[in-house]
């Protein structure tokens, strides 16, 4: 079977997921082609999705939530669907990567971001392509646009708990797939917290905390670890910077500075994050969907901090709402999330048990199996 996996750069998310589904469907017997759709159609639109993508969301929060929550509540009264510039660039460009994906030939095709979805929803729109696709909505919540791609066959969602606003959205039931976000198989596999800190050089009976700021390190950690410091447990502390090399530079020198109950343990961008996260008792991060799903794979509780406007919100919204998070405010501070998480056991066993109930650590597989054995009559 031939598979065309459709990608946006906006976010590490949406390639993560796409990498899962394309590393698994190889392993099965797949033939797979991974593309960036505006790679194609226009470099200028790829770089300006990417780079805006990460400037707004860091720089001009409050106009992007703005922007956000218009095209979540008011869709195409605001942000016509004829009108919008994705839509005028895809139109454009929308020969030339039929073309593309003729040449490919796949039997499949698979979106991880919605402009890739509205892409395709127009290609069909003008019989330029039949081939059956799924798409992948990789948060918490129903992304802006997806209820208007209704040439897609088959959308997965992050949870059956979402089921209902999918359906409210306009999505039909019977094209809903809430398989979980697929994520990589290796945060299926179980390790004992002992053998992964272990592997990490770590004490073996020591409170564990990692802490996690996106690919791009956006979460200001010294500040966040110097508060920790007042919790008055003594703890070790895993640090991931990810690509933000400044950042890990004042890890390290804050490591060889620091004193007092908390260890600190630094990392740059790391390919191990599930023997971490096998080794930690809780995590502290940004609330994105694949790290979101990763952490609930590995039962892991989160503590949230620093969420992307939008998206990011309303994965916060689904963990507080369902009793598998705490979210760190101006009022609520990171010391005394922990010590709140670390003196009432008897909660810690509940988040876990309710991490358990609603994760999907099987997404990447169950999604595949039905690629190469439903999707196609």
């Amino acid at each position: 079977m031939r598979v065309m996996i459709l990608s946006v750069t906006a976010g590490f998310g949406h390639h993560a997921t796409a990498k899962a589904v394309a590393d698994m469907l190889r392993d099965k017997g797949a033939t797979v082609e991974t593309v960036d759709v505006y790679t194609y159609i226009s470099k200028i639109v790829k770089e300006t999705i990417d780079k805006g993508y990460l400037f707004t969301s860091k720089h001009t929060q409050e106009l992007y939530r703005l922007v956000y929550l218009l095209a979540e509540n008011r869709g195409s009264g605001y942000f016509s669907t004829r009108m919008s510039i994705i839509n005028i660039v895809n139109a454009l460009g929308a020969t030339k990567f039929a073309r593309v994906v003729n040449d490919f030939a796949p039997d499949a095709i698979v979106c991880t971001h919605v402009f890739a979805a509205q892409l395709v929803d127009d290609l069909k729109k003008r019989s330029l392509l039949t081939v059956p696709t799924i798409g992948i909505i990789t948060d918490y919540t129903l992304h802006p646009y997806w209820e208007e791609v209704p040439r897609i066959e088959y959308i997965v969602t992050a949870s059956e708990l979402l089921t209902h606003r999918a359906v409210k959205k306009g999505i039909e039931a019977n094209r809903i797939l809430p398989f979980g976000i697929p994520i990589h198989p290796k945060f299926n596999q179980p390790i004992a917290q002992q053998d992964a800190r272990e592997q990490l050089g770590l004490e073996p009976d020591r409170p564990t905390i990692l802490m996690m700021g996106g690919s791009m390190g956006y979460s200001d950690n010294k500040k966040l670890i110097l508060q920790l410091g007042l919790c008055g447990i003594p703890f070790q502390l895993l640090v991931v910077c990810g690509n933000n090399k400044k950042q890990y530079a004042e890890m390290v020198s804050m490591a060889d500075t620091l004193t007092g109950p908390c260890t600190l343990h630094p990392y740059g961008f790391v390919t191990n994050v599930e023997v971490m996260m096998s080794a930690a008792d809780c995590i502290i991060t940004k609330p994105g969907g694949l790290t979101v799903s990763e952490a609930l794979a590995k039962n892991l509780p989160m503590i949230l901090v620093n969420p992307i406007p939008g998206h990011e919100e309303r994965n916060v919204e689904f963990l507080l709402n369902n009793g598998m998070a705490c979210l760190v405010t101006k009022t609520f501070p990171v010391d005394e999330a922990v010590y709140h998480l670390f003196m009432s056991p008897q909660r810690l066993r509940t988040v876990r048990e309710t991490m358990h109930a609603i994760a999907h650590p099987d997404a990447t597989e169950r999604l595949c199996n039905f690629i190469l054995n439903d999707l196609i009559p």
